[in-house]
């Protein structure tokens, strides 16, 4: 047993963890262990108080997120030698686990998740009914079609757990300070930061919020909104059951996907733990208006069975022995959900040197990763690995608690539901943000949502089979994406482009500050270029339109979901640099239009006294012009590679803009089109995409944007000296552009490349080409395999399908036909 040391020991700190949970404790053994001086813990209650103590202890190697499969990896190799570094027993059992399949979309789902596996280093395999009885004897086989097994995953004890991290933590020199509560933050003009407690004050130089269900109440000390809610999770543990005590070895633990929940064997009993439905399952809505009550640590809720009756019976049918099983325990407590269920990791946006680790759903089994992550980011600048879909940033003011609420509700219901590509999930939307089109878009259109926003995937025409109709096979929008394809190509289509992340960027210093933060050289202007921030060690942090429109003037634009993730680097950057500079976030306020295909300038001049013409709006150009008498800010630029501008306006006028192209568009046939055709339009220009061909885990040699790097340029760019030196090495992979021989199926990204029998890479987006009438991936295969011509092999739901290497682009962009044609050439299309 612990014994408390209720004191803050010292009045200054280099971090200040606030929560003492498995996470907190986690990040300051890491922090420590990597040699950071001057490392404290506060914790108001006890260690483990909160919902640490009454988890259910799951760890899998399992998660359909690559990188997230990186952190269940790190936690579980942490917590197998914990007890040897620390003398401290931690009760960690690895019988291994299996999902369950009793129905064939569920076999195609891991399948899917299979192909997914084969360049990752955990074990994974797809396994028969006969082996899923033979490893789990006590299961009704009557509905088993397959089983996903993961060896080494199981389950450890939390509390104890908790206890290691924290002697090792103290071992390596962090103080972990309970019982003694954080009363209020606040930030001093350096960044710092004053931890405010009943025994006095900490001067801290960041501070980390870890505090589990308080991590709200911890925001709002400094006018955070963080979206989370605590979630009733309730699991029941039987007495002892005869055949699971006849048993030579433990069971492996099982996720019954259709019956919705987990089961486990508890010493010689079970352990059983569902997922209601949406309607059915509980949030505590108190505690997010009133906070949490005061005291409340290691309590629980009151139980309630006949919530979860449904999945009792569906687990009685599976594991016949429950039925004569006494129940001896019930637990009902609560776990706090974010919106999408992911957690909340990483430095926040708007805040300098304030850190979260929150929003955990599976908290023991991503207790050990995080820490580790975190810790490495903290001390080296730049995240290890690129894990987005963790950032704090994406969310921002437009998640309302009521979104919290629907969200939290639809994912704790939606714990096993099938994961399709291009997933689309209905609750709470739309919220607040929506373009100014959205109204008169969303009955023609299957819409989909980034970041707050609505934004068209597809538009419908008669004929046509309507809705959201998930599949990993081709599905009810692959002829009408086709349509929209050929209506750019041919023809003329509009996209609603507002979801874009817009800001502006303005001051004595604004030259100077773009210099540094991007490698690319500054557009003069009237001029725009693509330009990519990079972290220290090289890494693609973001990619970005940058526009000079005045002298010193500029707009940043990026794509949706790294809004507020690219704005926070660049606020950093600002703060740490003390440039002169004011930047406004204009995303909101903006609304944006694409016009692209063969008549985009043919339309556009109907509706404006400039001249358009290739001789006066050269491409990259961008200028202030009136359409129809709206003001717009025009840059002729498309990621459809075809002709095309993009329209910057202000949102109110969204609809007299749009209304006025449509109308003067009517001889040429114009027409809408959404992303789904716009993906397939950038693959077959050989177009990357930041977060799929370029992220935090690549540089941009590799990721073939040598372009768009300027090495020679005057300014130390950040990455500079790092991507120098991975020049000099020679690079170890590359991306390669391949046409892939398939059925009824595409690529989508993350998919196995074989060659010889061996996994060798991985695709990092796909798409069918409508041109080539096939389809198209990037993938990063080893050097010695990049070579045009090369034959591989692309894996999709369990086939490998033939794969070959060819020159990009597929298709020639506009401009680059427009150029060979002058010269006489004739270009391919």
């Amino acid at each position: 047993k612990e014994t408390p040391s209720p004191s803050l020991g010292k009045d200054r700190a280099d971090t200040v963890i606030i929560g003492g949970g498995c996470v907190g404790v986690s990040l300051a053994y890491h922090l420590a262990k990597a040699g950071l001086p001057d490392v404290v813990l506060l914790e108001k209650s006890e260690l483990t108080a909160g919902s640490t103590w009454h988890a259910a202890g799951l760890t899998t190697y399992f998660h359909p997120g690559i990188n997230l499969k990186k952190i269940h990896s790190y936690s579980i190799k942490l917590y197998e030698k914990l007890e040897e570094e620390t003398g401290q027993a931690v009760g960690f059992h690895q019988p291994g686990s299996i999902r369950i399949a009793s129905t064939p979309t569920r076999v195609d789902e891991f399948k899917y998740q299979m192909t997914r596996a084969g360049w990752h280093p955990t074990e994974q395999y797809l396994i028969t009914p006969e082996k899923v009885q033979e490893l789990f004897p006590l299961l009704n086989m009557d509905t088993v079609l397959a089983g996903l097994y993961n060896p080494g995953d199981g389950h450890i004890d939390p509390y104890s757990l908790t206890m290691a991290l924290a002697a090792g933590a103290r071992k390596y020199g962090a103080q972990l300070n309970y019982p003694v509560q954080v009363t209020n933050l606040k930030s001093r003009s350096d960044g710092t930061w004053e931890v405010e407690t009943p025994l006095g004050i900490i001067r801290a130089k960041r501070i980390v919020n870890t505090a589990g269900f308080w991590a709200r109440d911890i925001g709002k000390m400094i006018g955070l909104q963080h979206p989370l809610i605590p979630v009733h999770h309730q699991y029941v543990v039987t007495s002892t059951i005869p055949e699971v005590k006849a048993l030579k070895t433990e069971l492996p633990v099982i996720r019954d996907l259709e019956g919705s929940y987990y089961l486990r064997q508890e010493r010689d009993g079970l352990l059983f733990g569902p997922y209601e439905s949406e309607q059915k399952m509980k949030l505590q809505e108190s505690w997010v208006t009133n906070g949490v009550p005061p005291g409340f640590g290691k309590e629980l809720f009151e139980s309630d069975l006949d919530r979860i009756m449904e999945h009792i019976e569906a687990a009685m049918e599976m594991v016949p022995v429950l039925k004569k099983a006494d129940i001896v325990n019930t637990i009902a407590g609560p776990i706090t959900y974010s919106p999408d269920i992911l957690p909340m990791v990483g430095p926040h946006q708007g805040v300098r040197n304030y850190w979260v680790a929150i929003g955990f759903g599976y908290g023991i089994i991503h207790a050990g990763g995080v820490g580790k992550y975190l810790s490495d980011w903290i001390l080296e600048g730049e995240p290890p690995f690129d894990l987005i879909e963790l950032d704090p940033n994406r969310y921002g003011k437009w998640t309302t608690t009521e979104y919290t609420a629907a969200k939290a509700r639809e994912s704790y219901g939606f714990n096993n539901i099938v994961g399709y590509p291009k997933e689309e999930r209905f609750a709470g939307r739309p919220t607040e943000r929506t373009s100014g089109l959205y109204h008169l878009l969303k009955s023609k259109c299957s819409m989909g949502f980034h970041a707050g926003w609505e934004q068209p995937h597809w538009f419908y025409k008669s004929g046509d089979e309507t809705g959201y109709k998930p599949s990993f096979r081709r599905t009810n929008w692959f002829d009408p994406v086709g349509r929209e394809y050929k209506q750019v190509m041919e023809k003329v289509g509009v996209i609603d482009l507002s979801p874009f992340g817009k800001f502006k960027v303005k001051g004595t210093d604004s030259v100077k500050l773009l210099d540094h933060l991007f490698a690319n050289v500054v557009p003069k202007v009237g001029s725009t270029n693509i330009s990519h921030m990079l972290t220290p060690r090289g890494k693609v942090y973001a990619e970005l339109t940058v526009s000079q429109l005045y002298p010193a003037e500029f707009m940043l634009v990026t794509g949706s979901g790294s809004e507020l993730h690219d704005l926070r680097w660049i606020e950093e950057e600002v703060a740490r640099g003390g440039y002169k500079v004011e930047i406004e976030n204009m995303t909101d306020e903006m609304g944006v239009l694409g016009v692209a295909g063969p008549y985009a300038r043919q339309i556009l001049q109907k509706l404006t006294s400039e001249d358009l013409s290739d001789g006066s709006f050269k491409f990259l150009q961008s200028r202030h012009l009136k359409l129809s008498g709206v003001a717009v800010i025009a840059i002729r630029i498309s990621y459809t590679g075809e002709l095309g501008w993009e329209l910057y306006h202000r949102k109110e006028d969204s609809v007299a803009l749009y209304s006025a192209i449509m109308e003067a568009g009517q001889k040429e046939g114009i027409d809408n089109f959404g992303t789904y055709a716009l993906n397939a339009l950038r693959l077959e220009k050989g177009f990357r995409a930041w977060g799929a061909e370029m992220n935090c885990d690549t540089n941009p040699l590799e990721a073939g944007l040598e372009y768009f790097v300027k090495l020679n340029k005057p300014a130390d760019f950040t990455g500079k000296q790092a991507l120098k030196q991975i020049k000099e090495k020679g690079l170890q992979r590359r991306l390669v552009y391949l046409t892939v021989e398939t059925d009824n199926v595409d690529p989508e990204g993350n998919e196995s490349v074989w060659h010889n029998g061996k996994v060798i890479g991985n695709t990092t987006s796909g798409s069918f080409s409508y041109s080539a009438q096939q389809s198209l991936a990037f993938a990063y295969v080893p050097t010695e395999l990049s070579k045009v011509g090369q034959k591989l092999e692309v894996e999709l739901l369990g086939k490998n399908y033939p794969a070959t290497i060819i020159q990009e682009p597929l298709v020639l962009t506009e401009p680059t036909r427009m150029r060979l044609q002058r010269k006489g050439e004739s270009p391919k299309m």
